[in-house]
C-alpha cells in the first residue's frame, strides 16, 4: 500500500484464520476449533464452501460477553469434549481468532492442561496462533502447516527414499496433477495438506461428517525421514516454512520452488523431480511440454494486445506473472494483499526486462487496485472473485483464479498448474483477449480513424472568413 493511503478500503485479503482452516482440512480425519465468537468459525465455513462447493463443518468455542470479559477457557475446553465426542476425529486443530487474542487467550497452556486432564490416547491436537490483524490467509496457511510439522513430526529413526511436497492453497484439481507427476517418477511421498479429496469428495449416499483422504497422521509424524522437502513457495518467509524448518531440525534438504504455473516454472519442478527420482523425465510429460509449446506459439500474436492487472495471493500472483512474461502478455499491475517482504523484489526480477515498468502493490486494497486499473488502460484482469465488483462496474473482464471464488462454480475443478493446466490457463487468457477485440472492433476502429478524420475535417472548414463572421456577431451582440 503507498505511503500516502493507511487506511483498508476492501483488502485484497482474507484473515489468518481462514488459510488455517483449509491448511486443517487436509490432514486425514482432521476437525478444526476457532477459539472465538461463533461468527467468525459462520464466516468461515460461508467463505469455504461457496468456493469449494462442499460442506464445511468448523467448530467453535464461541465465546460470549463474559468469556470476552473473564476468559473463554472453560469454552474451549467444553468445545474440545464436544467436539470430540460428536466427530471423534484424529487430528484437532485449535486456532485463535481476532477475539481470543485481543483478550489475551493462551491457548498452548489451556490445550496443554486439557491433555493433562483428560484421555485422548492418539488424538492428535495441533495450536496456532492466528489472529485475524496478524496477517492474511497467505500467512495462516503456511504458519499452520509449519506449527502442524512442528508439533508433529517425530525424530527420525533413519533416512528414507520419500520425500516430502509442500503444496500451497491451490485447488483439489490440482493437488490431484501434483500426485500423477509424483507418480510418473515413481517417487514415494508426502503431499501436505493433501485437499484432494477432502474438498472435493465424490458422491455417496452416505454422508460421512468428515470426508475422507487428506495427509495421513503417521506420514506427518514421519516427514522427517525424508530425503528432500520440495515446497512450493518461492515467497514463503522461513519463519512460515515447514521446509525450513525440517532442513533446521533434522537435516532434510529444501528445494523451495514457485507454483509450476508457465513454462520456466513448470520446467523447474520437472527437472528437480528427475534429479530426485535418479530417472529420465518420462515421455508423457515430454509431449505435454510439446504441446504447451505449440500453444504458446499459437496464441502470442494476439497476447501482446493484453494488459493485464493481477491480485491475490503472492504465490498466485507470481506465477501467473511468469506466465504472462514468457507469452507476450503485458503485466502492468501486480498486487497482494498479505505483507511479503519478497513480493516487490521477486516480481521485480521477472519484470526487469519490460519497456513499461510494472506496478507492484504490497498490502493494498480493492479500491487503491481499481484506481491503478483506470489510470493504467487495463483491459484484463486475473484474480479472484473479489475483484468482480471492478468487472461490474468498469466494464475489465475477469478470469477467476485463485481462492475465494463465489460467483462460478468449478473452483475445486480449476487446473492451472503443470504442462497441461498451464496450456488450459493460457487459452482462457488469449480467448479473453480476442473476445475483447472482437467485442471492440467496430467502436476501436471508429475512435482511431473516424473521430480523428471527422475532427479535422471541421477544422478545416472554419475558414478566416467563417472566423470574423464569428467575431461580427458577437460583436452585434
Amino acid at each position: 500500500m503507498s505511503e500516502l493511503k493507511k487506511l483498508n478500503v476492501n483488502p485484497c485479503k482474507m484473515c489468518m484464520p481462514i488459510g488455517a482452516a483449509i491448511a486443517f482440512k487436509g490432514i486425514e480425519n482432521s476437525m478444526l476449533l476457532m477459539h472465538g465468537s461463533q461468527g467468525c468459525s459462520t464466516y468461515m465455513r460461508r467463505h469455504m464452501s461457496t468456493h469449494y462447493e462442499e460442506p464445511i463443518d468448523i467448530a467453535s468455542s464461541s465465546i460470549d460477553e463474559q468469556g470476552t470479559v473473564y476468559g473463554g477457557e472453560d469454552n474451549l475446553k467444553q468445545g474440545l469434549k464436544n467436539l470430540i465426542e460428536l466427530y471423534s476425529p484424529g487430528v484437532i486443530g485449535i486456532v485463535t481468532t481476532c477475539l481470543a487474542e485481543t483478550i489475551g487467550e493462551d491457548i498452548r497452556r489451556i490445550v496443554a492442561d486439557f491433555k493433562q486432564n483428560n484421555e485422548l490416547g492418539s488424538l492428535a491436537l495441533v495450536t496456532v496462533s492466528t489472529p485475524g490483524y496478524g496477517g492474511s490467509q497467505f500467512e495462516g496457511y503456511y504458519l499452520s502447516l509449519r506449527r502442524i510439522v512442528e508439533q508433529l513430526v517425530e525424530e527420525p529413526a533413519h533416512k528414507t527414499k520419500k520425500i516430502n511436497l509442500i503444496a500451497p492453497n491451490i485447488s483439489p484439481a490440482e493437488i490431484r496433477e501434483l500426485k500423477r507427476i509424483l507418480e510418473l517418477f515413481k517417487l514415494d511421498y508426502t503431499i501436505l495438506p493433501d485437499i484432494a479429496q477432502t474438498l472435493a469428495a465424490p458422491y455417496t449416499a452416505d454422508y460421512s461428517k468428515i470426508p475422507a483422504g487428506g495427509t495421513r497422521l503417521r506420514s506427518i509424524k514421519k516427514m522427517g525421514e525424508a530425503a528432500a522437502t520440495i515446497e512450493l513457495g518461492a515467497l514463503v518467509d522461513s519463519s512460515l516454512s515447514a521446509a525450513a524448518y525440517l532442513e533446521d531440525k533434522f537435516a532434510v534438504p529444501v528445494y523451495r520452488l514457485p507454483l509450476p504455473i508457465g513454462l520456466k516454472n513448470s520446467d523447474l519442478l520437472i527437472n528437480i523431480l528427475a534429479e530426485i527420482s535418479g530417472r529420465e523425465i518420462p515421455a508423457v510429460l515430454k509431449e505435454e511440454r510439446g504441446r504447451l509449446i505449440d500453444t504458446m506459439i499459437d496464441s502470442h500474436k494476439y497476447n501482446g494486445q493484453g494488459r493485464a492487472a493481477l491480485f491475490g495471493d503472492p504465490e498466485i500472483v507470481y506465477a501467473v506473472s511468469s506466465l504472462c512474461q514468457e507469452n507476450g502478455v503485458k503485466t502492468i499491475l501486480m498486487a497482494t494483499g498479505s505483507n511479503i517482504a519478497t513480493f516487490n523484489n521477486k516480481l521485480r526480477e521477472i519484470t526487469a526486462a519490460n519497456r513499461e515498468q510494472s506496478l507492484i502493490l504490497n498490502d493494498t486494497d480493492f479500491e487503491e487496485i481499481r484506481n491503478y486499473i483506470s489510470e493504467y488502460k487495463i483491459n484484463l484482469m486475473l484474480g479472484n472473485s473479489d475483484g468482480a465488483f471492478i468487472e461490474e462496474k468498469d466494464g475489465i473482464p475477469l478470469l477467476r483464479i485463485g481462492f475465494p471464488i463465489h460467483d462460478r462454480v468449478g473452483a475445486a475443478r480449476q487446473q492451472n498448474i503443470g504442462y497441461q493446466g498451464t496450456n488450459t490457463l493460457l487459452d482462457r487468457i488469449t480467448n479473453q483477449l480476442l473476445a475483447l477485440k472482437h467485442d471492440n472492433f467496430r467502436e476501436n476502429l471508429y475512435q482511431k480513424y473516424y473521430q480523428p478524420l471527422s475532427k479535422s475535417i471541421a477544422a478545416e472548414s472554419f475558414t478566416e472568413q467563417s472566423f470574423q463572421t464569428a467575431e461580427l456577431s458577437v460583436g452585434d451582440q
